[in-house]
């Protein structure tokens, strides 16, 4: 087992897209396979077939909240244990819920819940270049010469 990962997509029933990737050393061929999943339905854990998938599926259960079944060990493994929610789903927020920071008066760090001052942003992300219109100035061109003219001189 190579890797497994997973991918997000809100509009569809089953939102979840776990992937696994394998590779066989010994016939030098791979192989993706790919299984959907709700926010409620588990998955059967890989765990019994490829020890790797012990930290791959952690990692999916962290970031997505994908259960995986008769898993021996689904924890946290990148985010802290009393952390609310599953930061790579779409609905996520970008922020965050709280905001974590040192206090001077209580001198120690505080998680207070995050206070936006707008509630959507609109952000313009056409490049620079874009924005400029599609006219170039012509090169100036040198002069011609016709046939038997000899060319200037150079200084």
């Amino acid at each position: 087992m190579i890797d497994l990962t997973a991918v997000d997509v809100p509009s569809r029933q089953n939102r979840f897209e776990i992937v696994y990737n394998l590779l066989s050393l010994r016939f030098n061929s791979r192989i993706r396979i790919k299984t959907y999943s709700d926010e409620l339905s588990p998955v059967d854990s890989a765990v019994s077939v490829h020890m790797a998938a012990n930290w791959y599926e952690r990692e999916v259960w962290d970031m997505y909240g994908v259960f995986f079944a008769n898993h021996p060990d689904l924890r946290r493994i990148l985010t802290d244990y009393g952390f609310e929610g599953h930061p790579f789903r779409k609905d996520f927020p970008l922020s965050g819920y709280v905001e974590v920071r040192y206090d001077d008066e209580l001198k120690r760090v505080v998680a207070e819940p995050v206070e936006l001052s707008q509630e959507f942003r609109k952000f313009d992300l056409n490049t620079p270049w874009e924005t400029f219109p599609a006219y170039r100035e012509p090169k100036k061109e040198a002069p011609k010469l016709e046939a038997g003219d000899a060319a200037p001189e150079k200084k």
